[in-house]
């Protein structure tokens, strides 16, 4: 079995790939536990699940958040005996990243598009509804020629409640009219209704972009916690894949096993 670890701002996910995904978990993302902490989560997690540590034989991480990684990789090491592999410069992706300086990609913009790539094999647009909300562009060939940083729904949700002193921290749920007759309907619907406006601007101009480039219209994919309160709205998302990052790492790790 593989252990595939995606650090994010906000969550941990993890993947346990037999064959095929056989179990994902979450854990909150925390730099200040420490490796010991981090293991006995983990290992609750398979205990409960019935799988063996022993039965691991290799771990890749991609991160974000650089200074939680001397937790994971000491925990890694320490409780799995193995030398993680970390998604990063020198890897082997399969994919040609175009980026004015390929270093200031996100690991997990990286994992996102080898799966993609690799699973549809079209002109991509992918969306990761994180904790910023990304948008990137790769072409059939496997170039990945950049994209859009947005902040995440979450976060301008929060931005409302802790900028306006009258407005309280609200449920992140689709209202059925636009239109509404209470401050925390209306805060939904301006969040909802606006955030799926966003998105379905942004992918139009980049499908634009892309077309002039000389690519048949990009394949639109989203990934994500959060992918499936816009999928309906955006109306522009030809797929939810929950499990692209996952998916992407255990390519990345096919690939650099040996």
């Amino acid at each position: 079995m593989v252990l595939l670890l995606d650090v994010g701002n906000t969550n941990i996910v993890l993947g346990l790939y037999e064959d095929k995904l056989v179990a994902d978990w979450r854990l909150s993302t925390d730099f200040k536990k420490t490796a010991d902490e981090y293991g006995i989560e983990v290992m609750q997690l398979f205990f409960h699940n019935d799988f063996k540590i022993s039965d691991v034989e290799g771990v890749i991480i991609s991160s974000v958040v650089p200074n939680i990684m001397y937790s994971l990789e000491h925990m890694i090491r320490k409780y799995f005996n193995i030398n993680p592999i970390i998604v990063g410069p020198g890897i082997k992706t399969g994919i040609n990243i175009k980026y004015d300086n390929p270093k200031e990609v996100g690991a997990d913009r990286i994992v996102n598009a080898v799966a993609a790539n690799e699973i549809y094999k079209k002109p991509l647009i992918i969306i990761d509804f994180g904790t910023a909300t990304t948008f990137c562009a790769v072409k059939k060939n496997g170039d990945y020629i950049g994209g859009t940083i947005c902040p995440g729904i979450r976060i301008s949700s929060d931005a409302l409640f802790e900028r306006a002193a009258k407005l309280p921290r609200v449920e992140l749920i689709k209202t059925p009219n636009v239109i509404c007759k209470n401050t925390v309907n209306s805060m939904q619907s301006g969040i909802i209704y606006g955030y799926a406006g966003q998105v379905k601007y942004i992918v139009e101009k980049m499908k634009e972009e892309m077309i002039e480039m000389g690519e048949e219209e990009p394949f639109v994919v989203a990934t994500g916690g959060l992918a499936k309160l816009i999928f309906d709205e955006a109306n522009c998302i030809d797929r939810i894949d929950p499990f692209l990052t996952l998916e992407g790492l255990k390519i990345i790790y096919d690939k650099n096993k040996e």
